[in-house]
């Protein structure tokens, strides 16, 4: 049984996603502080953000799938981001493929949660 957005696996993959892209961005160049290092970091968090946003607005399917939409978009973003980190030598290609593959598994849980909002709503709007 669902108590808050903390129970949805979805949110605790992206939230620890969030905090090892926190800790491994920590060894970026300073130059990159206010530019790659801040946007790869807001839009992972975002992620995890929008989540708890929209598990409050469930109650509403409409609402609730335009912010799984947006964490979907954050997801995807972030996955830029990481390619770009790769690819200017801040993060290791092991790293890289194994936040890939976590959003791309965050990708996959939203799209369940999008097609099927209603296994989501709160107990008193179901039937």
């Amino acid at each position: 049984m669902l108590r808050g957005h903390r129970d949805l696996k979805v949110f605790q993959l992206s939230y620890n996603l969030a905090m090892e892209i926190f800790h491994l961005s920590k060894a970026f160049p300073r130059e990159e502080i206010y530019s790659l290092t801040d946007q790869i970091r807001r839009s992972s968090r975002s992620v995890a953000a929008n989540l708890a946003e929209g598990f409050r607005k469930r109650r509403y399917p409409n609402m609730f799938v335009s912010k799984l939409t947006d964490c979907d978009g954050e997801a995807t973003e972030t996955q830029v981001w990481l390619d770009f980190a790769l690819d200017c030598g801040y993060l290791s290609k092991e790293n890289h493929d194994r936040l890939t593959v976590g959003y791309e598994e965050v990708g996959k849980m939203l799209s369940g949660m999008m097609a099927n909002p209603e296994r989501f709503a709160p107990k008193q709007n179901r039937d």
